[in-house]
């Protein structure tokens, strides 16, 4: 069993940068596959980034390229979004999840692990 915990939301301006952390409770992170999701209102949950084992195979929304950078540190059991360059349309909850297994990266369903969320605003 893994806990997830985010932390590091807030309000930015646009143009702005914010870094979000995700901590893990539980044996085994290390070996879990991380992504990052985002939700607005009225919207669908959608895939941002997501990171394997080993920091090797990183995915990103086209939305976000260039922009965002996942990354994670094993020996913390951390997982960091850093976002750059914030839109408005970035505004959302986010979230972090794990999985132990193999699967589309941005398949939410396939997650076994979530966190509680954290917002996000980016105004204009």
């Amino acid at each position: 069993q893994v806990q997830l915990v985010e932390s590091g939301g807030g309000s930015v301006q646009a143009g702005g940068s914010l870094r979000l952390s995700c901590v893990a409770y539980g044996y085994g992170f290390y070996n879990y596959y991380v992504g990052w999701f985002r939700q607005a209102p009225g919207k669908e949950r959608e895939g941002v980034a997501g990171i394997d084992s080993g920091s090797v195979d990183l995915y990103y929304a086209d939305s976000v390229k260039g922009r965002f950078t996942i990354s994670r540190d094993n020996a913390y059991a951390k997982v960091y979004l850093q976002m750059s360059s914030l839109k408005p349309e970035d505004t959302a909850v986010y979230y972090c999840a794990a999985r132990g297994g193999r699967g589309p990266p941005f398949f939410a369903q396939g997650y076994n692990y979530w966190g509680q969320g954290t917002q996000v605003t980016v105004s204009s």
